[in-house]
């Protein structure tokens, strides 16, 4: 008769991989930037960050989406936040690479948070 041999199994110590901690600045999760997408969403973002206990909020925009970032503003100021103000606003000029070499392009920042 042949004589059956146990299963041996090897036991591997776990490895467990430690990833980095991503560290944030506390005020980057209070930055909503400004894209393509309809006006009503990025009203939706503003109103879910303050309702999550910030205070304040940033709206980044460059370009042509600077006019819906002050839509923004505004909307979310007079019909849905009554309490809000501007706070601060922030201009500037960014050098783009395009296919056409680089641009400049027009920035906005618009500080928005609770009145005292």
């Amino acid at each position: 008769m042949a004589e059956e041999k146990p299963a041996v199994t090897e036991e591997k110590p776990a490895v467990t991989e430690e990833k980095p901690v991503e560290k944030r600045k506390p005020s980057a999760e209070n930055v909503v930037f400004i894209g393509i997408k309809p006006v009503m969403n990025y009203v939706l973002a503003v109103i879910t960050q303050f309702n999550m206990g910030s205070g304040d909020v940033i709206l980044k925009a460059r370009g042509k989406a600077i006019s819906r970032a002050v839509d923004v503003a505004e909307i979310t100021k007079n019909r849905f936040l009554q309490g809000l103000q501007v706070k601060n606003i922030l201009i500037g000029t960014e050098e783009v690479q395009g296919e056409r070499g680089t641009a400049n392009v027009s920035t906005v920042e618009i500080v928005l948070g609770r009145a005292k």
